[in-house]
């Protein structure tokens, strides 16, 4: 080997420096290592030396190969006479020769390699699939589908390591073989029907890539994945393929599905293929039915290790290639129906929205990232000794020292140091990840049942009042879902319930919580795995009764959304509602995976996130982790991250119609702009948003597209798509309630105002309550401009001079009015928080008659729109005192606060007037102090 080693690095150096670039020391030094490390290496350059004369003399194989590298590549070798069989087990063999040569010599890592092999895959199946129906034309002509008249072509699915670009030096390919239509073949010799045509296709190009020459084979192709397996037919169409998966599919094969991509058709059936694979692979929501399958893969996973003594197997073994996979895949298959970053092929893709969706830490991803392509690295350097498909460590000395150079260690010991490190990280993750089956649970599965508890039986668990309980359970067991149940939910059900009982009966109002609970049970029902979601997760268990005994609205919440439940999961960010920038970068993850062609996912994972968002606030306030002021910016903060994505998501859909509008050069020419509770940072967990729609454009301006329309029926057509996606009821409900009445004219108003028209108004048509409201308005979505422009007419409005005794009249005869309306409690000891005398809103309205009379010679006063920032204004700019400033922000704070405990605990914001007299005084007396005609004279 010596001897043959040194000629070929002489050959090399000598044919180099022919071609006039003489090899480089580090060329040198890569040549001896790949082909000291790899003796098929060496017998191939042998071999093939022609090979190594024209292209590393002329490429110095210093760049990865792309499709027309590959083109190139074989035209030459059919230009030398060679038939497709050698064609391409030649190309296979040169290209081999090209990837171990970069691999071994360190000239790239194991990321381009499997990149690279999984390119060579696809280009020889493409090719082998060409030759096939090229071949089987001029005998049978084109297959016709029977429905659409059209030629139908094969789609070739590439299953496992080839569907995420991620083969080996040695791998197999996994393909699955499927076509569009029934139908027959028409134009050939002999008419068959397309499932023999593409039979025989299918055949012909396996034969291409699997079988054995005297060149040896391309790839060893695997069909054992399609429906039926070895017994199965080899093709299917669309229908049969589909009914296979929807009746018997299962879930290994949902978890092989994850990585299936379309190698070869026609692009529209791939897309409706797709289509039709994904809510079987991804259901619509978290699937902890799952859960139990991936328990059993795993043991199996576990077993195979010790049966087959694969402890030295880089791939199968202990904390192996295969572990780090199935950790991956397990988060793909129980939460890739809801969460879209995770419907993705590549391993460290998935990885990595697993970080970044909070069900793996980053050093655990981190640490499984590192040890996979160590262990990649290591696969390649085994299989590419001797061009082996194993995966086993070595044995033999010479290989073990092979192995041990190419991974950067001096001796094969301190290589075996390193890899059962990363394997044992690998283990420890590999063994936390499901949990086994909680053996006590499983062998007393119920000591006593639930559905037939007598009132004495109920008093003994400790609910406070056991006729309540027990008219829920019998309202429960008597509901047509219970009573229609299959075996397998109904097992759920009777796992479930006594846990949860249990859990309830420690609750300081027990029996009220089970009360709250039966409702939620049975919307759960329509789902069963989301009792797993109990019955395997105590944690989420008790934060579910938890946080349902302190609020009847989280109750109710999970009732018509119980897709949340899986929000209980993760307690660390159940009670950590985030910060802005924080929703707008979550937003954007799920929504940047979801097609923008597909509006209904696009408005689905928009709700889901605004419950799911809220749900957390809402944990937080009952925990006692958020203030009121906090509480209120966080659900501003959802509400502002949701518009904008909802006019993003509005925009794209009409631009892809009607064009952009001729006059942008940048932006949209679009703002929102939100009044009320949102407009003034103060949103509660039933507020609706308060919204004006603007627009800037020229008058006659019309869009680029093929079909354009004017600016005014484009923006007004934008408007209505966002109210369109706000308002529209989905499963999960709307995402919110829209009130337009505060946009110029009200109702009898234009949708969409523009600027011009919208600052005409406000100085020469509102009514004082418009600027009132116009106090609290701020642009809070689209053209950042225009939220400068926007603010820009605000302040001169607000800066008007004012006649402030008729201003006073005027908002002092407002006020009565709406109290006349509004205040039906008056004469009574109940207090309306919002409306009642002295309440939240006299407040605003005495803010907002100060700031409109006096704005003009305080500008400075406009600049805010919440009360509390509005009221530190006056004060700082000496109109009232700090003490008078603080009494009005703590009684409109503590009027706010019960209010959002009135929606929490689903009552009217209406209390008993006695304890509030103190604060409703003190409002009362500055309310007559402000509104006397000489106060701000």
């Amino acid at each position: 080997m010596d001897n043959t080693l040194h000629n070929l690095l002489t050959l090399v150096d000598q044919s180099c420096a022919a071609s006039g670039k003489a090899l480089r020391d580090f060329e040198l030094e890569a040549w001896r290592q790949a082909l000291a490390c790899s003796p098929y290496l060496l017998t191939t350059v042998s071999q093939h030396w022609a090979w190594v004369e024209t292209d590393f003399a002329r490429t110095r194989w210093s760049k990865p190969l792309v499709w027309q590298d590959l083109e190139g590549l074989l035209e030459d070798l059919k230009q030398q006479g060679f038939d497709i069989d050698a064609q391409l087990r030649k190309l296979r063999n040169r290209v081999m020769m090209r990837l171990i040569w970069r691999d071994f010599s360190r000239q790239c890592r194991a990321q381009e390699t499997v990149q690279q092999v999984s390119l060579l895959a696809e280009f020889c199946i493409h090719t082998a699939v060409a030759c096939a129906e090229q071949e089987l034309r001029e005998r049978f002509g084109q297959p016709i589908g029977a429905d659409s008249g059209n030629v139908q072509k094969l789609v070739t699915l590439a299953m496992g390591k080839l569907g995420a670009c991620e083969l080996n030096l040695s791998s197999d390919i996994d393909l699955i073989f499927v076509y569009p239509q029934s139908g027959q073949t028409e134009g050939g010799r002999k008419s068959v029907s397309n499932q023999e045509y593409f039979i025989k296709v299918g055949q012909r190009v396996i034969t291409l890539l699997d079988k054995v020459t005297v060149d040896g084979f391309v790839f060893r192709v695997d069909m054992r994945l399609r429906p039926y397996g070895d017994s199965g037919p080899l093709v299917m169409n669309f229908s049969a393929f589909e009914a296979y998966y929807q009746d018997q599919g299962r879930d290994w094969e949902r978890y092989a599905m994850i990585k299936a991509r379309a190698l070869t058709g026609d692009a529209a059936d791939v897309a409706y293929l797709e289509s039709m694979l994904r809510p079987f692979v991804f259901r619509r929501y978290v699937d902890f039915s799952v859960i139990e399958s991936l328990r059993e893969m795993k043991r199996m996973i576990s077993e195979q290790v010790i049966r087959k003594g694969l402890q030295n197997d880089v791939k199968l073994g202990p904390g192996g290639i295969r572990e780090v996979e199935f950790i991956g895949q397990c988060f793909q298959l129980i939460r890739g129906g809801r969460d879209a970053p995770l419907r993705c092929r590549g391993l460290m893709d998935a990885l990595s929205a697993s970080e970044q969706l909070g069900c793996l830490p980053a050093d655990a991803v981190s640490e499984l990232r590192d040890a996979y392509w160590f262990l990649r690295d290591s696969e390649h350097a085994i299989q590419g000794y001797q061009d082996r498909q194993t995966q086993r460590l070595p044995e033999d000395p010479d290989a073990q020292a092979s192995l041990s150079r190419i991974m950067g260690f001096q001796a094969f010991e301190d290589y075996l140091v390193a890899l059962n490190a990363h394997r044992s990280r690998v283990s420890r993750h590999f063994i936390d990840l499901i949990a086994p089956a909680n053996e006590e649970d499983e062998s007393s599965k119920r000591t006593w049942f639930w559905d037939d508890l007598d009132l004495e039986q109920i008093a003994a668990l400790g609910f406070d009042d056991p006729a309540a309980v027990s008219a829920a359970l019998e309202r429960l067991t008597q509901s047509a879902i219970v009573r229609t149940l299959q075996v397998e939910p109904r097992r759920r059900l009777d796992l479930a319930m006594p846990k949860l009982l249990e859990v309830c009966a420690r609750q300081s109002n027990a029996s009220g919580t089970v009360v709250r609970l039966v409702p939620m049970i049975e919307a759960v029902l329509r789902r069963s795995a989301y009792l797993l979601l109990l019955i395997e997760n105590p944690g989420a268990l008790n934060e579910l009764v938890r946080l349902c005994a302190a609020s009847p609205w989280i109750a109710k919440q999970l009732s018509l959304r119980p897709a949340l439940l899986d929000e209980l999961l993760d307690l660390e960010h159940l009670y950590q509602a985030p910060d802005k920038h924080v929703l707008e970068r979550d937003l954007a993850l799920q929504m940047r995976a979801i097609p923008m062609d597909d509006l209904e996912a696009q408005m689905d994972a928009l709700r889901y996130f605004k419950a799911a968002q809220v749900l957390r606030v809402a944990a937080s306030e009952i925990g006692g982790f958020l203030p009121l002021m906090k509480v209120s910016d966080k659900l501003t903060f959802i509400a502002e991250v949701i518009l904008e994505w909802t006019v993003n998501v509005a925009w794209t859909d009409l631009t892809n119609k009607h064009g952009k509008p001729c006059h942008l050069t940048e932006g949209t020419g679009f703002c929102v702009v939100a009044y009320g509770k949102l407009g003034g940072l103060e949103l509660n967990y039933s507020s609706d948003l308060d919204l004006v729609f603007l627009y800037d454009a020229p008058a006659q301006g019309m869009t680029d597209g093929d079909k354009p329309i004017d600016c005014a029926r484009f923006y007004t057509r934008l408007g209505q798509r966002v109210i369109h996606m706000l308002e529209t009821r989905m499963s999960l409900g709307v995402l919110y309630e829209v009130d337009m009445r505060l946009r110029p004219s009200g109702n009898s108003g234009l949708l969409v105002s523009s600027f011009a028209a919208f600052e005409r108004y406000q100085l020469e048509e509102a009514w004082t309550w418009e600027h009132q409201a116009l106090s609290r308005a701020r642009a809070v979505a689209g053209d950042l401009s225009l939220a400068h422009a926007f603010q820009a007419i605000r302040l001169t409005v607000m800066g008007q001079a004012r006649d402030k005794v008729a201003l006073s009249d005027e908002v002092q005869s407002m006020r009565q009015k709406m109290r006349e309306n509004l205040d039906t409690d008056i004469k009574g000891d109940t207090f309306n928080l919002k409306h009642g005398f002295g309440g939240i809103v006299d407040i605003e309205f005495m803010v907002q008659y100060a700031l409109l009379a006096l704005s003009a010679k305080h500008p400075s006063l406009a600049k805010y729109t919440d009360n509390i920032r509005q009221l530190e204004a006056l004060a700082s700019s000496g109109l009232i005192s700090a003490e008078t400033a603080n009494t009005l922000s703590q009684a409109y704070l503590a009027y706010r606060s019960d209010t959002h405990e009135c929606a929490l605990q689903e009552e009217p914001a209406k209390v008993s007037g006695a304890q509030w007299d103190k604060h409703r005084q003190a409002v009362g007396l500055i309310w007559g102090d402000w509104f006397n005609s000489k106060r701000w004279e």
